[in-house]
């Protein structure tokens, strides 16, 4: 079954001086104001594109690793992973580096980063993200 998730941004004014707001339209859990300031000069005071981005990049992630591990009969116990996406004013998004800890009983570090690195090349987000380097350090805690 395919799902079809929308979010909606409304802008006002000019690029540099203007700002926005996105709405989770889908979930309606949340809205986020946004604004160039905060993406160009890392201002904190909105969210950004890449912050979303990041977002969704860390949750797939985090999805897939879990289905690997519970498919291969090592149901973690927790995964945090944080996206780190950098983005460059007048080149684009840069890439995104995952950065994950988890809990894994009975798995060796190498095995639990043979599965970070295939949840990493094989999460639907990294996928639509293949245009851009994706890196990742992966740890058991």
């Amino acid at each position: 079954m395919a799902v079809t998730s929308e979010s909606t941004t409304v802008w006002s004014g000019s690029l540099t001086e203007g700002s926005g707001e996105v709405a989770l339209d889908s979930s309606k859990l949340a809205s986020f104001p946004v604004n160039w300031k905060a993406r160009a000069e890392g201002a904190a005071t909105t969210t950004t594109p890449e912050e979303l981005l990041a977002a969704a990049h860390s949750s797939c992630f985090s999805m897939a690793l879990s289905h690997a591990l519970t498919g291969a009969g090592h149901t973690p116990d927790s995964i945090q992973t944080t996206a780190a996406v950098t983005f460059e004013a007048g080149k684009g998004v840069l890439g995104s580096h995952l950065l994950v800890s988890a809990r894994v009983p009975g798995l060796t570090e190498a095995e639990f980063e043979a599965f970070a690195d295939d949840a990493k090349r094989n999460c639907p987000i990294s996928q639509a993200l293949a245009g851009i380097p994706i890196t990742i350090e992966a740890e058991l805690a």
